[in-house]
Order: C-alpha cells, then structure tokens, then sequence
C-alpha cells in the first residue's frame, strides 16, 4: 500500500497532526471524487487552497458548493463512500452530519478519528507521536453552501501526490471574491480570523486577479449590498481601507500562528502592508 506520510516529515507532533489532518481531508475528497460529489458540486474555501493552488499554511475545514441550487441536499448519502475510501487505507474513522437547530443554507458533516491510532495505522514515528493523547480525536469538518450566490466559475483540479484523483473547484479569482467577503462580512463576534488576512496577502501577491461580480452576488446573498448600482472597484477599496484600519494585527497574528510553518513571516504584518496588498488586486 502506497504509504500517506507527507515527504518531508514534518518537526513536531503539532506539524504531524496538521499533515495528518491533510491526509484526511485528501482521502475525503477522493472518495468525494469516486462517488460523483463533482458532478454536483465545487470545491472551496481555505483546504481548497492549500491543497490545489498551493497556500502555504494549514487549513481546518472542507468547503464546498452546490453548482446549481437545491434546497433538499444532504451529505448522508455520500457518507458510506467516505467511510470506503479511509476504511481501504486501513484507517477507523466515523461519519456524522449535523442535526440544525436552525433552517440555513449551510448544510454540515464531520469525520472523526482516533489521532494517535491512526497515527500509529501510517507508521508515524515515535518521535512525532509524543504528547498526544490516547483519545484524542481529529475531526474534519464538512459544509456545503446548498444555495450558493450566482457568478462563480469552476474548473477542473488534478490531485497526484500522495493520492490520484480530480476535483471541481472554484477558479482563484472566485476564490479571492469569497475570502475577500468572509475578510469583509464573517461574524466572528469580537475575535479577528488572521488566517483570512494571511489569504488575503496570499491572493494580492500571487493571484490578484477578483471576480468583482461573484463578490457583489456574495454581498447581496448575505445582506451586506443592496444598492441598485454594480459593486465598484473603488467602492471595494473603501471597505478594504475600513476593514484594514479596524485590524487588530496582534490579534491576527495570534489567530493565524499554529497554521504556518514560519511565524516569522508575520512580523511584516502592518496596516500599510495590508493597504499596499489590497492596492494590487485587479478586476
């Protein structure tokens, strides 16, 4: 059996939980990918990122939308074909979607496994074993946007190494208009998610190029744009340069440590430096 370790292993046994938390989430989407999810749906958000396009820092959660919405969707009946996919590497693992107390658009699932016996099942050597809880689980967490606002664009991703398989995904430039909108619109009470902010430099660096019209559907699907005229470019940049000037960058930072494998990557962090980011995107 093909081996799972990344290749380098990584220093410490939070890095190897974070490669092991990868492993999982790539063998989701593979059995994704076997039982036909693309056909209906795209993969998005920040795992979406890391694993097709690059990003370098870790990433939680497995994004999805539908590609044309339906209301009755649910991900019970794609929960055997996850459970197939782990279970043929060797790995226990249990499926759950989330009972909603509340009727949204957003429906949920998860992936639980033992952390130190999976570890164990891939061969992790003991130095990097250490420290961790016998009961530990890990959980990898699945959502889909049942309704998804209008103007995005997908396209075909090709996964190699260490698993083979394809995925639908969102473009970058519809990525960037969704991480551009949670960076803009995400309710995390008084808490800042400096992982949005870390994509954010990601994006205007590399791939500054926004779907300025997704954008404006994801604004006006959530509330946050309801004028008759078309969202701008220099409307956009008024809320950046608002945004940037209420950041907490010491907060954000903290958020945004255990993701990365250099912290010290951080330290340019500034409200200038997020000014001079957001003046690079292009639409």
């Amino acid at each position: 059996m093909k081996s799972l370790l990344p290749d380098p292993l990584p220093d410490t046994s939070a890095g190897m939980v974070n490669a092991l938390r990868e492993i999982i989430q790539s063998l989701a989407l593979q059995g994704l990918w076997r039982a036909k999810f693309f056909e209906h749906a795209a993969f998005y958000g920040g795992t979406a990122l890391r694993l097709l396009y690059g990003l370098d820092r870790f990433s939680e959660d497995c994004d999805f939308s539908l590609l044309t919405p339906d209301a009755e969707f649910s991900f019970e009946p794609y929960g055997s074909a996850l459970l197939n996919e782990l279970h043929s590497f060797g790995l226990d693992a249990s499926f759950q979607t989330k009972e909603k107390s509340t009727n949204t658009a957003i429906e949920s699932a998860f992936l639980r496994t033992n952390t130190l016996h999976t570890m164990m099942i891939i061969e992790v050597p003991e130095r990097l074993t250490g420290g961790i809880h016998p009961q530990a689980l890990l959980k990898v967490k699945l959502e889909i946007d049942k309704t998804p606002p209008s103007g995005f664009e997908t396209e075909m991703k090709y996964v190699y190494t260490p698993l083979q398989f394809a995925v639908r995904s969102y473009t970058l430039p519809s990525l960037f208009a969704g991480k551009i909108h949670a960076l803009l619109f995400r309710k995390w009470k008084n808490r800042v998610k400096g992982r949005d902010w870390y994509d954010f430099a990601w994006y205007a660096s590399r791939h500054p190029l926004l779907n300025l019209s997704h954008l404006e559907a994801r604004m006006r699907n959530s509330g946050d744009y309801s004028s008759q005229n078309p969202l701008s470019k220099s409307l956009l940049m008024e809320l950046l340069v608002d945004a940037i000037d209420k950041l907490n960058i010491n907060q954000a930072k903290e958020e945004v440590t255990p993701f990365v494998n250099n912290p010290t990557l951080l330290n340019l962090w500034s409200k200038e430096y997020f000014i001079d980011a957001a003046q690079r995107i292009t639409t």
